[in-house]
């Protein structure tokens, strides 16, 4: 959607010349805010528009989606319907085999205890597209309980 798209875009402009001291130091404020229970890098995140279409999608599942959240071309939160326990996923096969490997790309992952939603789940990513372009990644994680 357009909303996606564009928060996304947006984030990705603003990002450009970031480096990974920078998104080292935004991960381990990311980690200190959560475990607090909020911040301004937290805060900001999870009362965008992106994050509140998300938490839409989320409560309307019924239960069955535990978690979504979009990332950016670094592998950065965008987006989120829950606070996720780190802000930087570029380290992750959720990341990695979606985003850098380009359209059709999924990563689907084992079931396991999810620490950010408490529940045992499995997630599904996929690499966003704007046109021919990868600008993000999505996983959407899955109430394992639910999907049989």
């Amino acid at each position: 959607t357009d909303v996606v798209v564009s928060a996304i875009n947006a984030q990705n402009a603003a990002n450009t010349a970031l480096t990974q001291e920078q998104i080292d130091t935004l991960e381990k404020q990311w980690r200190a805010e959560v475990k607090s229970g909020s911040g301004p890098l937290v805060d900001k995140v999870l009362n965008n528009d992106l994050s509140k279409f998300l938490q839409g999608i989320r409560e309307k599942s019924q239960g069955l989606y535990t978690e979504i959240f979009v990332m950016d071309n670094k592998g950065l939160n965008v987006g989120q319907s829950d606070p996720t326990s780190d802000y930087w996923q570029g380290d992750e096969a959720k990341w990695q085999k979606t985003f850098l490997v380009g359209a059709g790309a999924v990563d689907i992952s084992d079931v396991a205890f999810d620490e950010s939603s408490e529940i045992y789940q499995v997630q599904a990513s996929i690499p966003l597209m704007s046109g021919e372009t990868v600008i993000g990644a999505i996983t959407i994680g899955m109430n394992a309980a639910l999907l049989e």
